[in-house]
């Protein structure tokens, strides 16, 4: 039989029978409770009195009860913690497992959610990014043909082993806007993303864009890139020449090709929603962005930023 706690009415049948002169191993028959469950209850209650009684027992009790309620893990601490992240655009799982895999005290993703629900932390609720598939408008500028097929691209990019192989496309303002947009880039590996503003979607615009990106590090971090049929990258000739890559294209109509930079870009639409025009978004507003998207912690790195596994890669290069 489960364990209930002596009510008011045992209280005053205890306290009537030790009025008797009954023993503990009586009263525990009389009122089918174990004989130590009373001597406990009594020798609480008579700490400082001469008799049991059982309206002070109870109330002694009631105190008892409000004062073993559990505070929770909510604290001031955790709170500044919590908002601090989520301004960082962490989302709760980010959050929960960044701090347990460096042995942190934290409290579990679900927890941070229901605290965001209840409006104990002080965060826009954006933090639930999967919003559903959207059906892409159809290409309207054109593809061509040449270049070397994605599968002709070695197993080791494929899989993932190897450092230096990006995927990169272009994230465009809304039709009628201006023809502003930004050419992005994400490492496969490591999964570093980068942005850079263009003036328009054409080849040589592309092209400078590139430039600006493999400037910036040693040469083996950029080995290949893999892109889609859009006109813009019809300079691949001139990446491969001059920048020393190799350039895959993607099947046509294959996104899931290029899974990573278009996951990427769909991160960057939480700052730059569609119809947002780039024209407007300066190289700054920008940077931010991208400085935020790359150092959130990663399911897929373990946990470790997008930003830290890129730069462990590239401190291994000669």
């Amino acid at each position: 039989m489960s364990y209930s706690h002596l009510s008011i009415v045992e209280r005053g049948q205890l306290q009537i029978l030790l009025e008797l002169g009954l023993s503990f191993r009586a009263i525990a028959k009389r009122l089918n409770r174990h004989p130590s469950t009373i001597a406990r209850e009594v020798k609480r209650s008579m700490n400082d009195r001469e008799s049991y009684q059982a309206s002070v027992s109870q109330h002694a009790y009631e105190e008892r009860r409000r004062a073993s309620k559990p505070k929770g893990k909510f604290t001031s601490d955790l709170k500044s913690i919590i908002e601090a992240k989520l301004t960082e655009t962490w989302s709760p799982e980010q959050i929960a497992e960044r701090h347990r895999v460096e042995g942190k005290p934290m409290v579990c993703f679900k927890t941070i959610y229901r605290w965001l629900y209840e409006g104990r932390l002080n965060c826009k609720l954006n933090v639930l990014r999967h919003k559903g598939k959207r059906q892409k408008p159809a290409e309207t500028r054109g593809r061509f043909s040449i270049g070397t097929s994605i599968r002709q691209r070695p197993g080791d990019i494929r899989n993932r082993e190897s450092f230096g192989h990006w995927e990169l496309d272009t994230v465009v303002s809304s039709r009628g806007k201006s023809k502003a947009c930004a050419a992005t880039f994400i490492e496969r590996k490591t999964r570093m993303y980068l942005a850079v503003k263009m003036p328009d979607r054409t080849a040589h615009s592309m092209e400078v864009a590139c430039g600006v990106i493999a400037s910036q590090f040693p040469a083996d971090a950029m080995k290949s890139a893999t892109v889609d049929r859009g006109k813009e990258f019809a300079c691949f000739p001139s990446l491969e020449h001059h920048l020393g890559i190799k350039v895959y294209f993607a099947d046509p109509y294959s996104s899931w090709q290029r899974g990573s930079n278009e996951n990427a870009n769909g991160l960057l639409r939480e700052f730059f929603p569609k119809g947002h025009d780039f024209n407007l978004v300066t190289d700054e507003e920008l940077a931010e962005a991208v400085r935020l998207i790359n150092n959130r912690p990663r399911k897929c790195l373990n946990w470790k930023s997008a930003y830290e596994t890129f730069m462990e890669e590239v401190s291994h290069l000669d």
